[in-house]
This record gives structure tokens, sequence and C-alpha cells, in this order.
């Protein structure tokens, strides 16, 4: 009798692990506040946040969809692979969903204005997102005569900043940001078709 009970329970929980629960829908709200800051959440504290984004199905990219993505928006826009690959892993560690504190979204971390100027109309989507973030890449290196670091201040912090400074803005947050790209664009270069 115990024998049978003890292989019921073995069943019931092999059984268990073949299970695939689907993940909870997390719709996204907003909310600035009265100095002007953008919150973002999925779980509402107060009647003040709107509606944000609707969350749709997961999108589910493999590490080779994103290197044919990563690979078509490098050609078409002029860029090395490896810097947007660089880009990415810095911005958002590959995890398409992400949105920062600042309010920027997706793989390329892009500012909602910047993705609307750029006709990306979901962030989410690591093609959309992918090639908004290399135009936008390919403008920052035009616009700084092809000069890596400065695009990579102006992409962070915004070419308006870095004109001011006339370089690299003294922001530790820039400043870090240059090196940890450059770091990764390196290795890129060094081990070619693939992503961290």
């Amino acid at each position: 009798m115990v024998l049978v009970r003890n292989i019921a329970f073995i069943v019931v929980l092999l059984m268990s692990l073949f299970v695939v629960i689907p993940p909870a829908d997390a719709d996204i709200y907003r909310y600035v506040d009265a100095s002007g800051r953008v919150h973002f959440t999925d779980t509402p504290t107060h009647g003040r946040y709107d509606m944000y984004m609707k969350e749709e199905a997961p999108v589910k990219a493999s590490n080779r969809s994103y290197l044919d993505i990563i690979r078509r928006h490098a050609t078409s826009y002029q860029l090395e692979e490896a810097l947007v690959k660089a880009v990415i892993k810095v911005e958002s560690d590959y995890q398409p969903r992400i949105v920062s504190r600042k309010g920027a979204q997706g793989l390329m971390q892009l500012i909602p204005q910047t993705a609307k100027d750029l006709k990306v109309s979901n962030p989410f989507d690591p093609y959309e997102n992918i090639r908004g973030g290399s135009e936008y890449l390919r403008m920052m290196l035009d616009l700084f005569n092809n000069d890596v670091e400065l695009a990579l201040a102006a992409y962070n912090s915004g070419p308006s900043t870095v004109k001011r400074y006339g370089g690299i803005p003294p922001y530790d947050e820039t400043q870090k940001y240059v090196k940890k790209v450059k770091r990764y664009l390196d290795y890129y270069r060094r081990v070619g078709d693939t992503l961290l």
C-alpha cells in the first residue's frame, strides 16, 4: 500500500514537471509626478497612473535570430556588427522587455520620444528596436564624424550634451558607459559571431 502511494506520488511529481504555466499578463502603467519624473509599473498604487502599454504575447528570440536581426540592420545602416552587439549588451543585456528608470525601452533602450521619431511602434519587438537603435547609432556617428566614443556618449546622454561639453560629458554614468561599450566592442570583434 505504501509502495503504491509512493509510486503515485512520484508519477504526479514527474507529470507536474512537464506542465507549462503561461506567464501572467503584466500591463505597463505610467505616471508623471509633479517634478516631471516618469514612473512605470505593472502594479499601479494610485489612480494617477495611466495605461501605457498593454502587454502582448512574450517576444521569443533565439541568439541566432538576434544575430540575424543585428546583421541585417548593421548592414543596412553601415555599422559594425560588433558595435551593435556591444550597445545591446550594455543597454539591456539582451532582455527585450526591459524598461529603465528613465523610461528607455527594449534591447537598445530607446526613449519613447526617440522611438516615435524613428517610427518604432513597438519598442519591445527585437526587430523594430534593433532597427531603431541602429538608425539612431548611425545618426550619432554621422553627427560626430564617425568618432565612436562621441557617438556612444551621445547615445547615452544625448547629442546636445556632447556638443555642449565639446566631448564626452563629465558625467560618471556616461564615462563608464562609453568604456563598457568599448570593452564589449573589443570582445565582439575578437569572438565574432556570438552573443554573451
